[in-house]
């Protein structure tokens, strides 16, 4: 088929490989402009305009997706079928209706579940235990679109959002192909979502990275491995610096929140009221990542110490 492919994050980048792979026609590939990163606030480029220039594939980066211009060069490319994963810009009614096949987009979570921009994390933060991802069409209200196929995937104990980022990504691009063949063949039903069962998985913010511990450790850990690498849970530490907590495991072992009960090998072991949390992997801000017993170590820290 002629299609445009519309993405911004490495999330896309295996969906837009696969299609190349599988001898579609990549009429335009559409993703967010250039934007400043890093210390020295340079200009760098979506991961899926690299893949497109690896792919030398034609390419535009609108600031809005309802541009005049950028209309017009949707129209000029034809397309029988527009493929969004992780765009990141609402689609107007006359993108989703250019198309004749329609507008297709591939989401990371088994919807209705997890509608919204962060279904990773917030599938692990939830302590969910399976996941998946859904092809479904765009339409006016963010990820409410009927389904045509869906494929589930394990959430592992040892999971963090890095690692099931990664085998989403790849299991998104395998169900996306299927799709397309049933899209193509005529065939398949697209399955209304039902109401009922909608959650949602909003942005997350500065408010659900900040983290005490305080509470019950399961949780707590789910939150830390939910939010790593990136974003990052944090702990703001008496001294008023940040501590990102990057793996954890709960513990049994109760003790008042934010006091260290140990300090073994590998880990640090603080109280959660409820339970204990051995922080296993951290990372000081301005530090390279560490273990935890090596943050202790760096910072003096001894059993009793209040650390956050």
């Amino acid at each position: 088929m002629r299609i445009i492919f519309m993405g911004s994050p490495d999330f896309a980048v295996p969906s837009l490989d696969r299609l190349v792979k599988e001898g579609h026609a990549m009429a335009l590939v559409v993703t967010q402009p250039d934007r400043p990163a890093g210390r020295g606030h340079a200009l760098r480029p979506p991961p899926v305009k690299r893949a497109a220039e690896r792919h030398g594939l034609p390419l535009t980066q609108p600031e809005q997706a309802s541009e005049g211009t950028f209309l017009a060069a949707l129209r000029e490319a034809h397309p029988e079928l527009i493929v969004v994963v992780a765009f990141g810009q609402f689609l107007p009614r006359a993108v989703r209706e250019l198309p004749p096949l329609g507008c297709v987009n591939v989401h990371a979570s088994l919807l209705p579940k997890f509608r919204g921009a962060a279904p990773i994390h917030r599938a692990l933060m939830a302590g969910e235990t399976e996941t998946g991802v859904s092809i479904m069409r765009v339409e006016k209200r963010m990820d409410a679109g009927p389904v045509l196929l869906q494929r589930a995937s394990p959430i592992f104990p040892e999971d963090d959002a890095g690692s099931l980022h990664d085998r989403l990504a790849a299991l998104g691009a395998d169900t996306l192909a299927c799709a397309l063949q049933i899209i193509a063949a005529g065939g398949g039903t697209w399955i209304p979502q039902d109401p009922s069962r909608v959650s949602m998985a909003p942005k997350l913010e500065d408010v659900d990275c900040r983290t005490d511990l305080a509470g019950d450790p399961v949780t707590l850990v789910n939150r830390i491995r939910g939010l790593s690498p990136a974003p990052g849970a944090y702990l703001v530490l008496t001294n008023g610096r940040r501590l990102r907590l990057l793996k954890a495991q709960a513990r049994q072992r109760a003790g008042p929140p934010g006091v260290i009960l140990g300090i073994d090998e590998t880990a640090v072991v603080l109280g959660t009221g409820e339970g204990s949390v051995a922080l296993l992997d951290v990372q000081l801000e301005g530090k390279r990542r560490m273990t935890g017993a090596e943050f202790a170590r760096g910072q003096r820290l001894h059993v009793g110490m209040r650390c956050g």
